[in-house]
């Protein structure tokens, strides 16, 4: 690729280079690693030194879907697609639900500002302040008195108001940044306010909303507390199964943790990668000018 400047790199660009690809070498090794081990056998994911150089297998995958039952040799399911259809239904839908109900939240809160509006958001964000554990007693009654236990729709509802303080904030300061002159022209115009919100406004916040929507999916797709205690054997997601891998009669078996971690960041990956020019613009808005 041309040099944009037209000038050649100089020692020092080299330099900067060589040193933004060690560090992102050393961030990235404990993933590689992860992904390596998915692919040694039991013997080799335990071999002293570490072996970097082996013959790879597909075994570890395989028993992510199936194992092989002590009685008779036979394979079963082990439900993994379930609980990794789990994850990706409850998460997206979570992250979707917040997303909206947040992005027309955030717009009023910008843009029809009440008396005291600072505290009311102040009070929404306490909410992600307190660690989840805190709060798992009176909902884990809430669930139990209403029935929610173990259902889509509880956890569903639970993931999409822990997310809302965050959307809320995030959004509304993309509104904020908002050059307001257009909008004044357009109410002159007797544009209604839902179409200004819908044909000014929001297409101007995209790339927020997308960088929104990947740490909002992060946040969503680690979460370990309530999924453990709230879910049931059908609404179970894959960071609850991880967990459960972990340990028996023959210790841990580290290649079938590594295939369980490398099938599980897929998603993730996916989604940033397909965003990341979004989310680049969505982190930096109101401080680049285009």
């Amino acid at each position: 690729m041309a040099n944009p400047s037209n000038r050649p790199i100089g020692k020092s660009g080299w330099g900067r280079t060589l040193g933004a690809a060690a560090v992102s070498i050393v961030y990235f090794f404990p993933v590689l690693y992860i992904i390596l081990t998915a692919f040694k056998t039991r013997q080799d994911a335990l071999a002293w030194p570490v072996k970097f150089i082996f013959t790879p297998t597909l075994e570890n995958f395989v028993s992510v879907f199936y194992r092989t039952t002590v009685e008779g040799g036979a394979a079963e399911a082990t439900g993994f697609g379930l609980y990794f259809f789990n994850s990706m239904f409850i998460g997206g839908t979570s992250v979707l639900l917040a997303l909206i109900i947040g992005t027309a939240a955030a717009y009023g809160f910008s843009r029809f500002p009440l008396r005291g509006n600072e505290t009311y958001l102040f009070m929404i964000l306490t909410t992600r302040m307190m660690p989840p554990i805190i709060a798992i007693i009176p909902i884990f009654v809430l669930f139990r008195i209403f029935g929610l236990s173990g259902t889509y729709v509880g956890i569903i509802a639970l993931y999409t108001a822990f997310n809302l303080p965050f959307s809320i904030w995030m959004v509304k300061s993309f509104f904020d940044d908002l050059d307001r002159d257009i909008e004044d022209a357009a109410r002159m115009d007797g544009s209604s306010e839902f179409r200004l919100f819908r044909k000014i406004c929001l297409p101007q916040v995209y790339a927020g909303l997308a960088a929104t929507f990947v740490f909002a999916v992060i946040l969503t797709w680690n979460e370990f507390v309530f999924a453990l205690l709230l879910t049931g054997t059908q609404t179970r997601t894959v960071p609850v199964q991880i967990v459960r891998t972990i340990g028996g009669a023959i210790g841990v078996d580290w290649g079938l943790l590594s295939a369980l971690e490398t099938l599980f960041i897929i998603p993730v990956v996916l989604v940033t990668f397909a965003l990341q020019n979004q989310l680049l613009r969505g982190v930096t808005f109101g401080t680049i000018r285009r």
